[in-house]
């Protein structure tokens, strides 16, 4: 990193300051138990279980070493340790302090974590459990949604609640509408109902709507709810394997150099190093995050390789080949990766040069940006050199690695041409030239060594005088073609309209409900429907 970041990523359950986490053979506990005084940033107090990204970060770095240190765990109990609350849901004295694009991008991390508390659960059997003992309302029943099952203790007082829109006058943020119909099944009348009272719902109602799976009694909760993950255990098809554990990380094969305008992400390829894939994943996955929260004015991300294409295929073959919990793992945590890519507001563009290697696997990175240059000539920097860019497509870029919206890459750029992905299975394992790239629509243009600088310099000043804004609505639309899922749905519809409300002086003026909330004061709507 060539810039000191002010927000880090990494965790260690050893320093977690709001969530306890244990195992005990195939069952994991993870209670929430936040500091009041441990917010991320200064002025507000984490009071009734509430959060922050603080928290939220330790709640990934959990999710994360459940997966890859403790393959034996099958089960994964969310639950509060504190009484009679089981999480308020996000800060809200934070929410109405922060910035715009401070809260855009927490939203976006929280649903990227409740999607790989999900992931978990669906390709690497690792079923989440929420064991709800208390008042649950807005993002932490949205924590609740991102698990498989929800048990609720019934007591004649715990609710299950989502009060965003009647109390604040905005929208649940981290995919709790979507949830509730989609993914819950939630009659659609009903769902309005409980969206729009600021009370809840709980009992029997909250299973009878779908809201909960199931009622708990208070007395012996706790033992009642293990039992119940034992015999979820029973179900699961998680892989046998070792585990791994998640060291603290240096950046040997990810690259961040910082210019006024962009951020250049260099990715190396391996060497013999048989670990090169779990690395690489962990630094571009910091390296995303890291310049998303802390370097929102860099508008454009240039994406580069570096290293051998064939020892790049030659390790993807090794991981896509072994059918272990470990190497699973390694895939899947790619996959979400790529996808936190593809979700990122930035104009994401792939420069391929001599000496890259964007093959396979690292061939999804230019994929995934909305454009991509190869030189078609030798090295800027040596004219004499016979090395000439090229890229190989692989079995990694044909369905091993969906988007959010359920396509590979490919299908997404040829879109409505299904025939063409078809033929390009026939070039797999092939070095393709820029030419030949350039024919087969799998860049963008592939200038020649005289004009690479010019063409270059152009797109990228081209890119930054154009406005962020109409940029981000621009590749959100065209990174996400085809059909809807429920990622999609909350990446792209939700987020667009909680983008939306979050600026709207209903929300986040002095009158507006998000700011005088728990002041006394009743918000003061702007009548007009827009």
């Amino acid at each position: 990193m060539t810039r000191t970041t002010t927000v880090t990523f990494e965790r260690h359950p050893g320093g977690y300051r709001h969530w306890k986490l244990s195992t005990g053979g195939d069952v994991a506990w993870l209670e929430l138990d936040v500091d009041a005084d441990g917010g991320l940033v200064p002025g507000y107090e984490l009071k009734l279980n509430s959060y922050d990204l603080g928290v939220d970060i330790e709640l990934y770095d959990a999710t994360q070493r459940l997966r890859f240190e403790h393959p034996e765990v099958r089960v994964v109990i969310v639950t509060s340790a504190k009484d009679n609350v089981f999480c308020a849901g996000a800060n809200i004295r934070m929410l109405a302090s922060s910035s715009h694009e401070w809260k855009v991008n927490f939203c976006k991390f929280t649903n990227e974590t409740r999607n790989a508390m999900e992931d978990a659960t669906a390709h690497s059997g690792q079923l989440y459990v929420a064991a709800v003992n208390g008042t649950c309302a807005g993002g932490g029943y949205e924590i609740a949604l991102a698990c498989e099952k929800i048990l609720l203790v019934d007591d004649n007082s715990s609710t299950v609640a989502l009060p965003e829109v009647p109390l604040l006058g905005v929208l649940p943020g981290t995919g709790g509408l979507t949830r509730v119909v989609d993914k819950r099944g939630v009659r659609r009348d009903l769902a309005d109902v409980f969206a729009t009272r600021p009370d809840g719902v709980k009992g029997r109602t909250a299973v009878d709507w779908r809201l909960v799976d199931e009622l708990v009694p208070r007395q012996g909760f706790r033992e009642a709810v293990l039992a119940r993950a034992k015999e979820l255990a029973r179900t699961s098809e998680r892989l046998d394997g070792e585990g791994v554990e998640l060291t603290p990380l240096t950046h040997r094969y990810v690259d961040i150099s910082l210019s006024p305008d962009e951020a250049t992400i260099t990715v190396k390829g391996p060497e013999d190093d048989g670990g090169w894939l779990l690395d690489v994943t962990r630094e571009l996955d910091d390296a995303i995050l890291r310049l998303r929260t802390n370097e929102p004015e860099l508008g454009t991300w240039v994406l580069r390789t570096e290293g051998d294409p064939a020892k790049v295929l030659e390790h993807e073959r090794a991981v896509f080949d072994a059918k272990d919990c470990l190497s699973n793992e390694i895939v899947h945590y790619w996959k979400r990766t790529l996808k936190r890519l593809d979700v990122t507001s930035r104009s994401l563009i792939a420069l391929i040069e001599p000496g890259s290697c964007f093959a396979g696997l690292l061939l999804e990175l230019a994929l995934a940006a909305d454009r991509q240059y190869i030189l078609d000539g030798p090295p800027i920097d040596d004219e004499d050199s016979e090395e000439r860019a090229s890229i190989m497509l692989s079995e990694a870029n044909f369905g091993r690695l969906p988007m959010g919206n359920g396509l590979s890459r490919l299908e997404s750029r040829f879109f409505g041409d299904p025939g063409h992905v078809t033929r390009l299975e026939d070039e797999r394992g092939k070095p393709l030239s820029p030419a030949e790239a350039n024919d087969l629509g799998l860049v963008t243009d592939a200038p020649d060594d005289l004009d690479w600088e010019d063409e270059i310099r152009i797109a990228l000043e081209g890119r930054a005088s154009l406005s962020p804004d109409a940029l981000s609505g621009m590749e959100a639309n065209h990174r996400f073609v085809g059909p809807e899922t429920l990622e999609s749905k909350i990446f792209g519809r939700l987020a667009a309209w909680q983008n939306w409300i979050f600026t709207r002086p209903n929300a986040s003026g002095p009158e507006g409900a998000l700011r005088r909330y728990g002041t006394g004061q009743k918000a003061v709507f702007d009548r007009k429907r827009v």
